[in-house]
């Protein structure tokens, strides 16, 4: 289908063909000189002017107020907004007046990028500008940008409808580039965590993507097919069990930045792509893990904002250390009432039922504690809170606890009453993994389809013998949410997953 233009494009396209006819080309090859930012020049041209004698920036031109022979425009590049003058002698000397009369009068449109070279100097209002010498359009742009409007004070029309700005970032970024610190924190963010790893000695590794066995969480798999090989594949779920392989190759710490897919809902917080952080160090436990936790994120909250203390909502989160301790069961006990310690599934069901949770006949005694533990507890989890020593029907992969019996040695660690990190000490006794492993398969019998599958190689793995091993994983995108004060996931990720446009 033709695609159809409205009047605005139609000109900017007609503004096209009459640049190419007079010889300029709108999206020309070479490179184009620039030697400072906007942001250099407004924080560095007070103190050294001698600096900006020659200067050569780029950026798109975001506004224009022509005065005959003369303008002024506003252009944006990758920092900031700065200033231009233009003066049409100047930049067309004798009697050549084209280039300013025809090109940048009538041809050129906000929008476009552009590049400048001249010198920089002060306004008698103080404005910080660059006086133009010479210009060169470097990349039409044919669809008019969405820029709000201003009249009586009043800002109208900005782009802000959410669905709007998921789809096109790339508009987004350039009409609200504050929006830009958000995605340069989530990057000061994995910075930090990879430092701290780093600094320790832990190896940043990779591992496959594409899995034949889907395993190291409990979620719905995305399926695919091999050609060649003739066989089903999964896009992983998780990079666990892969990187305990590496620990017992004999790695005695290992960590990945890693994408992962859940065929899940989408909601404010879950995203079926997003980026899971999963480290692993031999001969530690859980309880090392939390102390290491707290010392991780207290670091990462100063390198990202400056401070430990976060407004999240309408909360003020501390990251300092150290964080508040409850068991699952504690938890549960504090914020409902209810004692689960002793209880039978169908005692669990009941209560579950009592108070609102929607109960299946998939459910085991694992999934009703978690439903139970979500609907009375997670909510009152504002201060970062680890939840320690759950049910071992929840997690397949983790050790028994050396002294409670039915429990396991976990963790997670929830902030503003969502969990942000899951850590255990690591099941590294084949033949219990392989138990575990088993009763997953009943459930998944009995309709779970979010039940691990049985991973043949990883036992084989375990029979060779991995030490003693503390494992977490971090949820990048929702630790971004913290940090950045975003109240949906699709804030802190460039292309979220959104459903198909509807083109007509």
């Amino acid at each position: 289908m033709e695609p159809s233009f409205n009047e605005q494009q139609l000109l900017r396209r007609q503004s096209l063909d009459e640049l190419r006819a007079l010889g300029i080309d709108p999206y020309p090859a070479e490179l184009f000189p620039v030697n400072t930012t906007a942001d250099e020049i407004k924080n560095e041209f007070p103190s050294n002017p001698e600096k900006f004698k020659h200067t050569v920036i780029a950026g798109r031109m975001m506004a224009r107020r022509i005065m005959g022979k003369a303008a002024f425009a506003v252009i944006q590049d990758s920092t900031s907004k700065i200033q231009v003058y233009i003066n049409r002698d100047e930049v067309c000397p004798g009697d050549d007046k084209e280039l300013y009369n025809t090109v940048f009068k009538k041809l050129l449109d906000i929008g476009d990028i552009l590049g400048f070279e001249g010198y920089v100097f002060s306004t008698q209002t103080g404005e910080t500008t660059l006086h133009v010498q010479s210009f060169k359009l470097l990349s039409k742009c044919l669809n008019p940008l969405p820029l709000p409007k201003e009249k009586d004070g009043v800002v109208f029309d900005a782009f802000t409808d959410p669905e709007a700005r998921y789809r096109m970032r790339y508009v987004d970024l350039v009409v609200n580039p504050q929006h830009k610190e958000i995605f340069l924190k989530r990057t000061r963010i994995i910075q930090s965590l990879r430092n701290t790893f780093n600094d320790r000695g832990y190896l940043e590794v990779e591992t496959p993507t594409l899995q034949a066995v889907h395993g190291g969480a409990t979620a719905r798999p995305f399926e695919t097919h091999h050609n060649a090989l003739d066989m089903k594949l999964y896009l992983r779920i998780a990079n666990e069990l892969y990187l305990k392989r590496l620990i017992v190759g004999g790695f005695d710490g290992v960590y990945e930045f890693a994408k992962n897919f859940r065929n899940e809902g989408i909601d404010r917080t879950h995203n079926p792509e997003f980026t899971g952080l999963e480290i692993y160090v031999a001969y530690k436990d859980y309880y090392w893990m939390m102390d290491f936790v707290e010392e991780m994120i207290e670091k990462c909250a100063n390198d990202v904002n400056g401070t430990t203390t976060a407004v999240v909502g309408e909360n003020e989160i501390s990251f300092a250390r150290p964080y508040q301790r409850f068991t699952m069961a504690e938890a549960i006990l504090k914020y409902s009432g209810f004692n689960i310690e002793g209880k039978t599934e169908q005692e669990l069901g009941d209560f579950a039922k009592s108070i609102g949770c929607e109960i299946t006949s998939k459910m085991g005694y694992g999934k009703l504690i978690d439903e139970i533990f979500g609907a009375t507890a997670e909510k009152h989890l504002i201060q970062p809170t680890f939840i320690t020593d759950y049910p071992i029907e929840m997690s397949p992969l983790t050790k028994k606890h050396r002294s409670k019996a039915g429990l396991v040695e976990r963790f997670e660690l929830f902030v503003n009453g969502k969990e942000i990190a899951n850590a255990y000490t690591e099941l590294n006794d084949p033949i219990d993994q392989k138990e575990r492993f088993e009763e997953q398969l009943v459930l998944a019998e009995r309709g779970d389809d979010e039940a691990m599958a049985m991973d043949h190689d990883f036992i084989r793995a375990l029979e060779y013998g991995m030490p003693p091993t503390s494992g977490l994983g971090v949820g990048i995108d929702r630790l971004t949410m913290m940090l950045t004060n975003q109240a949906s996931i699709q804030e802190v990720l460039f292309f979220p997953q959104m459903r198909p446009e509807n083109h007509g």
